[in-house]
């Protein structure tokens, strides 16, 4: 079977991208909702920059691309460190880093 390429497009006003430390993740039986989020240390509210729904399905394809992503980034520059101490909570909220510079 021949394999078909896809041509992505990224129209200007999404090339820049957006910055996120925060992410909530809900699901039903038929979809998973990830909101990116950006907030401050010591702020008690954080705004929402983009909402992606995805299929059951597609959220394992994705957990799978992350998780190939992640080993080639390390074998190329080392080891994340996770030793700050953030480590997800029970729940569907986590901060994704905030690290321990000044805003």
């Amino acid at each position: 079977m021949e394999e078909k390429k896809l041509s992505i497009n990224v129209p200007a006003d999404k090339a820049a991208g957006v910055y996120s430390n925060l992410a909530v993740i809900a699901h039903s039986q038929t979809e998973f909702i990830v909101d990116f989020a950006s907030t401050l240390p010591g702020m008690q509210q954080a705004n929402v920059l983009s909402r992606v729904i995805m299929t059951p399905e597609n959220a394992k394809r994705l957990l799978f691309a992350l998780q190939d992503n992640l080993a080639k980034y390390e074998k190329q520059f080392g080891t994340i460190d996770l030793s700050s101490g953030k480590k997800p909570v029970p729940g569907s909220t986590f901060p994704l880093s905030f690290g321990s510079g000044e805003a």
